[in-house]
């Protein structure tokens, strides 16, 4: 388990054995880029600054689904990329499903997405209409 404080991810290259990643509250956005880590199995990004503007987010899922291949627990709670309606009024329940099926649809093998487990009806959702379901705020 690696406990890191930073703006720059660089220097995890040297650990590509590395099975969990703990980067809760940093500055990190939508232009994080992770070192090839395929034993990476856990990633938290809490509290960060990643977001769904202008379909980078999009972009920083494909990277993880590349770079982190054993990827099964993600959490991207305190971002906005993440809704939800204890951080954001505006927000409700279906907005956050439409984001886990638009993560889902990008990331195949997670097995928990935030505090939940994937539901085998999530994973079939997503393989249907995941794409479609990014959430964008209308001008």
């Amino acid at each position: 388990v690696a406990f890191v404080v930073c703006r720059s991810l660089e220097g995890l290259k040297t650990f590509s054995y590395l099975e969990e990643l703990i980067l809760d509250n940093n500055l990190l956005g939508n232009d994080l880029l992770l070192p090839r880590l395929p034993h990476l199995h856990t990633l938290t990004l809490n509290k960060n600054q990643i977001s769904f503007q202008r379909n980078t987010c999009k972009i920083l899922l494909d990277h993880l689904a590349e770079v982190v291949p054993s990827l099964q627990y993600l959490s991207l709670l305190g971002n906005t990329a993440c809704p939800n309606e204890l951080v954001c009024k505006e927000k409700d329940e279906d907005d956050y499903q439409r984001y886990r099926y638009f993560v889902l649809h990008k990331l195949t093998n997670l097995k928990f997405l935030d505090t939940r487990k994937v539901t085998r009806r999530e994973r079939e959702e997503a393989l249907i209409r995941g794409a479609f379901m990014k959430v964008v705020k209308p001008k």
